[in-house]
């Protein structure tokens, strides 16, 4: 089945266009969230549970539960290394042992092969840095994010949408994105220690391993993970809640299969951005309705990067994009750039948190 189809699109009805572009986020924390989302979009707790469960079986939602925020769990940087063709699948095979490598990609780029590493620690992490480069005989561009302006990956699939934030593209500044809405400007500058490891109870710990993979799709998905834990599902419903609001947990809901459902065309841009107007330019461009990635990483002039604003568009339409782009250096960040399309994905998992919540 091809999820970009005409065929895909007629078999959901607005319940299920309600669910999918409404609950990537903003996911009921409460003891039977299935009866709540059914209330939002006009059915039972059994029809809502059930459609959930085919839209994650026909592959459009990957997950269905938390999406973890490994940056202020643990310590993670975006690595990159320059590999000759004819070592690629070689020094690829080395990178992806590292259980802390969960995303590797081929960009059309010197910089050819591009790689996040999460550990628990930052001492831990450069480690890892340093054996790969130990073990490939190559340099590694440690880029870790310094500011986060924004950062959001849903995705509004049910509609002729050409961005992953088109839909909402009018929406006021500040306002909350819970609601399922896409495309809210609430952009701002916000620092990332490079030290950070959560600062997390051995409860909550154990709460974060436990679902790291997503919540079992039951009725009763917090009392199933209380049970697991051996706790009390009010204790699994405070904890979960304080995660969210700490930022451990970015947001609760199902997750998009974003590449299947036809956002395929995505060009991360690095921009060389004069110190002293990063983070207004930041802010301004993370506001744009069509940025769904926008931070602030290093400089390495020592490596010959100059960049320091990377920004991420999701679109359906590859001659959108790259029209996108043009507009952002016309009008936004008229300054030197460079245009990093991924032309392989070599390793896409989620985080692991076990090095996370041990290596303290």
């Amino acid at each position: 089945m091809s999820l970009r189809s005409a065929d895909w699109r007629e078999r959901l009805d607005d319940v299920d266009a309600a669910i999918v572009d409404g609950f990537q986020s903003g996911f009921p924390i409460e003891e039977r969230p299935f009866r709540a989302l059914g209330d939002a979009v006009g059915v039972g707790e059994d029809e809502a549970l059930a459609r959930v469960e085919r839209l994650y079986d026909d592959g459009i939602f990957r997950r269905f539960g938390p999406v973890l925020n490994p940056p202020v769990i643990g310590s993670s940087t975006l690595a990159a290394v320059s590999v000759p063709d004819e070592r690629f699948e070689e020094v690829a095979a080395v990178i992806n042992d590292y259980r802390q490598v969960n995303h590797n990609y081929r960009r059309d780029h010197e910089w050819n092969m591009w790689f996040v590493v999460t550990a628990g620690s930052r001492e831990r992490r450069d480690e890892i840095l340093a054996e790969i480069e130990a073990r490939t005989g190559l340099s590694v561009l440690n880029l870790p994010m310094l500011t986060d302006f924004y950062i959001n990956l849903e995705f509004p699939v049910v509609n002729a949408d050409r961005f992953a934030r088109e839909t909402d593209a009018d929406a006021v500044p500040g306002e909350s994105e819970s609601d399922g809405e896409f495309g809210s400007a609430d952009a701002s500058a916000t620092r990332i220690s490079e030290e950070a490891t959560g600062d997390l109870s051995a409860f909550e710990a154990d709460l974060l391993l436990e679902i790291q993979s997503g919540f079992p799709l039951t009725a009763t998905p917090y009392a199933d993970v209380a049970e697991r834990l051996d706790a009390e599902v009010a204790d699994v419903l405070d904890a979960v809640d304080r995660l969210l609001v700490e930022g451990c947990i970015k947001r609760i809901g199902c997750v998009v299969n974003h590449v299947l459902t036809g956002f395929d065309s995505n060009c991360m841009v690095v921009w060389d951005v004069p110190d002293d107007e990063l983070d207004e330019r930041g802010v301004a461009t993370g506001s744009l309705p069509y940025v769904t990635l926008c931070y602030h990483r290093p400089r390495r002039p020592e490596l010959d990067w100059e960049y320091n604003l990377f920004t991420m568009i999701h679109g359906r339409d590859p001659e959108a994009v790259d029209e996108k782009i043009d507009e952002l250096a016309a009008e936004y960040l008229p300054c030197d750039h460079e245009r990093l399309y991924s032309t392989e994905t070599l390793k896409q998992t989620g985080a692991r948190y076990e090095e996370l919540v041990s290596e303290r």
